[in-house]
């Protein structure tokens, strides 16, 4: 015994439910960004390390290129650790226009 839904069948308070919960649902699909309130705690997270790494790597960089310098004054240095350095701080701290970049050659 199959028992068909039958709209005609149903109370007023049914259909008055029923059509509550359309629109709500049309409103929560129309509006996603409300639907979906929270921010991804792995973003969060990446922010706040990317920061984090920044905020220390910066003196870093700034101790490194004085000693590459003296280095470089005093003729101590081989000119490939020089290139290496400048290629890794422009890395770290171009990482995030690096990152865009790539997500924009992909589609993503």
């Amino acid at each position: 015994m199959s028992q068909q839904f039958a709209f005609y069948k149903l109370t007023e308070f049914d259909r008055v439910s029923i059509a509550a919960r359309a629109a709500v649902a049309l409103f929560i699909s129309s509006a996603p960004g409300w639907a979906l309130a929270q921010a991804s705690p792995f973003l969060t997270g990446a922010t706040a390390l990317q920061s984090n790494i920044l905020a220390w790597l910066t003196p870093v960089a700034i101790i490194l290129v004085m000693v590459l310098g003296g280095m470089a004054m005093a003729a101590r240095m081989s000119w490939g650790w020089c290139m290496g350095a400048i290629l890794g701080i422009a890395m770290a701290f171009g990482a995030p226009q690096i990152v865009n970049w790539v997500r924009g050659m992909f589609g993503v």
